[in-house]
């Protein structure tokens, strides 16, 4: 692969742009790169598969402090996975009661969608729907 990228091939080779770049290294995601007389950026290859890594647990959904995990976890490749293994099962859990949350919103949306039958918007289901109800047994009176 190549060597000595400048930031501008490094995002095209990690398909990440510049500015996401600079973060992860602002956040030490990252490593700083060496830099050349000139002081431009210098990436080496280790740069793009690090990219590479924490674009795609980036793409799964976890988040910059599992990604420094993981990253870190990963940087020790004699230890046994079960702790990396661990991470991943816990982001699939969040991951399958978000999935379910997201269905019965859709669930709640559709209904509500199929309750309006068009006409003014006075008479809408929708808006009806997304108004907060008053609780029972609390009037006005009682609120101040």
């Amino acid at each position: 692969m190549m060597n000595a990228l400048t930031i501008g091939r490094l995002g095209k080779a990690a398909g990440t742009n510049i500015e996401t770049i600079r973060y992860y290294e602002k956040i030490g995601l990252l490593p700083a790169p060496e830099r050349t007389t000139g002081n431009y950026r210098s990436y080496a290859d280790s740069h793009v598969r690090r990219l590479g890594f924490i674009r795609r647990a980036r793409e799964l959904g976890f988040s910059i402090e599992e990604v420094r995990e993981l990253l870190e976890l990963a940087s020790h490749g004699e230890r046994a996975c079960a702790d990396v293994d661990g991470m991943v099962a816990r982001h699939l859990e969040r991951t399958e009661r978000k999935i379910e949350a997201l269905r019965r919103l859709r669930r709640e949306l559709r209904v509500t969608l199929a309750s309006c039958k068009g006409g003014r918007i006075a008479e809408c289901k929708v808006v009806e729907a997304l108004s907060p109800q008053p609780r029972k047994g609390r009037t006005d009176q009682h609120r101040r």
